[in-house]
């Protein structure tokens, strides 16, 4: 949605990465900062991204239409920063309920980690390819669902879907109060972020639009 939004063409692709297993094997190499959802996101993203675009470079996308064109994967995972306990997806409703037990009325810290790899034509297939990354992070402000909402909430399935168990631009958006800092990032992707990074990779991101004609 973020994407068509703001006018640039893409292609959804679900990376093969067992996220649980590289959670666990990222915090038993990183003892000292478990609690670092900066680090643990980026780590996250950037496999997800490796792993797609190794997949674009050995042909195994070729119904995208990707080969002899600059590809573009870009990665990224959430987690929220609740004084120190990393959320990331609830496995049930009753750990919903205690997540919102804990949240009601507070903030927490929506931590998105972006990974961007730059596939050109021309580059080495043994090679690897430019990899540019950046971690955002926006503070939001939690309501108060009464218990009938939120188990109305819950039944929606939304909340298991999502990191925190809450998104802002689906149901659970009323339930935010507000959010200090990019918007966009809490829905799941930091536009300006990502705009900056393919900068860094020499693209300008309004040359990816793809604008419809005006309508009048």
């Amino acid at each position: 949605m973020l994407l068509r939004s703001a006018g640039v063409p893409f292609v959804v692709r679900t990376s093969a990465v067992d996220e649980e297993a590289l959670v666990a094997r990222w915090t038993h190499e990183h003892p000292s900062v478990v609690a670092d959802p900066h680090g643990l996101t980026q780590a996250l993203a950037r496999a997800k991204a490796l792993d797609v675009a190794d997949r674009v470079r050995a042909g195994a996308l070729d119904d995208d239409g990707a080969t002899g064109r600059r590809v573009l994967v870009v990665g990224a995972d959430s987690m929220l920063d609740l004084d120190g306990a990393i959320l990331g997806k609830a496995t049930g409703a009753q750990e919903v309920r205690d997540r919102w037990a804990a949240m009601a009325g507070r903030t927490g810290v929506l931590v998105t980690g972006h990974t961007v790899v730059d596939l050109a034509p021309g580059v080495p297939a043994p090679g690897p390819p430019p990899v540019v990354e950046a971690t955002v992070a926006t503070t939001i402000r939690f309501g108060r669902p009464d218990p009938v909402e939120l188990e109305a909430y819950i039944a929606s399935g939304e909340p298991l879907a999502v990191a925190g168990s809450c998104t802002i631009d689906g149901l659970g958006g009323v339930f935010i109060d507000g959010v200090d800092g990019d918007h966009s990032n809490v829905i799941g992707l930091a536009l300006p972020t990502v705009r900056r990074l393919l900068a860094q990779l020499g693209v300008r991101w309004t040359d990816l639009w793809e604008l419809g004609e005006p309508q009048g």
